[in-house]
């Protein structure tokens, strides 16, 4: 993070999506989180589908990008990669969940007593 955060404009706000590992619980992160309050972490519910739309997003990248292609270098990979974002921003698609939260943690409940 500490990369990202020297190669990232100190206006801009980044943001995190993370599973609910506890990692960000440590001390240390909690601490370097504090001095850097550009990073805004998001989490992804417990047995939730969301990680399940960053894995589309790479096999979307890999199947239109990657496969296909042939690379003289890392930097025409990496240029090929950067045209496919640009283009893809273009026209940005906003998920929507559609689950209300209620029903979520309904089924975290029921996972949890079936485990018990």
């Amino acid at each position: 993070m500490d990369k990202i955060a020297q190669q990232t404009s100190p206006r801009r706000d980044i943001h995190l999506i993370l599973d609910n590992y506890s990692t960000h619980k440590k001390d240390k992160v909690k601490q370097w989180l504090q001095k850097h309050p550009r990073f805004v972490l998001h989490f992804v519910p417990t047995s939730s589908s969301w990680l399940n739309l960053v894995e589309r997003f790479f096999r979307d990248l890999s199947q239109d990008v990657v496969l296909p292609g042939s690379f003289g270098s890392v930097q025409d990979l990496e240029d090929a990669i950067l045209l496919y974002l640009a283009e893809r921003n273009l026209a940005p698609k906003r998920y929507v969940w559609q689950a209300k939260g209620e029903e979520i943690l309904a089924k975290i409940r029921q996972a949890r007593e079936r485990l018990n």
